[in-house]
């Protein structure tokens, strides 16, 4: 294996990939493919200062450490949803790319076998793959979600260089396979919730695990009734309401949580 050597990461995926045909994944491949080497022009680094690897439906791109970042990140804010935006308008419905994305510094080796070796990679892999992230990009209109590493984050967001606003970048702990990631979302951080196909995530309790909310739960569940004299009696909760008139023999009794009307 060669020595490690300071690298900043690229990586970006393309959402829902393989629920595509085989034509419709070639055609994601050009976009992205185009996408990348579109952005990395636009922030001039040329193909001397990059090494790729293809993931199928995601690049990873290995950069030299004397290409500025911060000319990278503006890039990346800016011209990777103006292109998105430009390929999406003339594709179908079912060619619609969406990325995510994750910006990392740190060290790299590449071994005899041109495979790439390095904890700071393994990280920003995680990163990518992260729940948080992909639900991020759910709630974007631009079709795009980027994160950023703590480093990329200490050395250049945090510092406001031009068309960068550190304003726009939030702390995010994403769980993982390894235990909790440390990263910086641009953009809005998802409404905490669960996605069953990966458990909990950072800010994210299943219905299992969730208990904070049992005190308002059980003042919602109190029964409320209301009584209109010479009438009708009608008393329920959260879960449903019950009640009859007060003349004759009808009754009737509706359970919310079984979606039953029983007369």
């Amino acid at each position: 294996m060669n020595t490690p050597l300071n690298r900043t990461i690229l990586l970006l995926d393309i959402e829902r990939y393989s629920d595509r045909d085989d034509i419709e994944q070639a055609f994601l491949r050009r976009m992205l493919y185009d996408i990348a080497d579109q952005t990395l022009d636009a922030a001039g680094i040329g193909s001397p200062q990059r090494l790729r690897a293809d993931r199928g439906d995601s690049v990873m791109e290995l950069i030299d450490a004397n290409a500025p970042v911060s000319v990278l990140l503006r890039t990346l804010l800016t011209e990777v949803p103006v292109q998105l935006r430009r390929t999406n308008r003339l594709a179908a419905s079912s060619a619609q790319i969406r990325l995510r994305a994750v910006l990392a510094t740190g060290y790299v080796a590449v071994d005899a076998h041109d495979g790439w070796v390095g904890s700071d990679l393994n990280h920003a892999c995680r990163l990518l793959d992260a729940t948080l992230l992909r639900n991020a990009l759910r709630e974007r209109p631009d079709d795009f979600a980027l994160c950023v590493s703590d480093s990329v984050h200490q050395g250049i967001v945090r510092h406001g260089h031009p068309g960068i606003r550190p304003e726009d970048f939030h702390h995010i702990a994403p769980e993982s396979k390894n235990g909790r990631l440390s990263a910086w979302l641009y953009g809005p951080v998802p409404a905490p919730g669960t996605d069953r196909r990966r458990g909990t995530e950072s800010g994210v309790r299943t219905p299992e695990s969730d208990t904070s909310g049992e005190e308002d739960t059980k003042a919602a569940a109190k029964p409320v009734e209301l009584r209109i004299p010479g009438t009708t009696h009608i008393a329920g909760n959260q879960y449903g309401v019950a009640g009859g008139a007060n003349q004759g023999d009808f009754t009737f009794s509706f359970d919310q949580r079984a979606g039953k009307e029983q007369t």
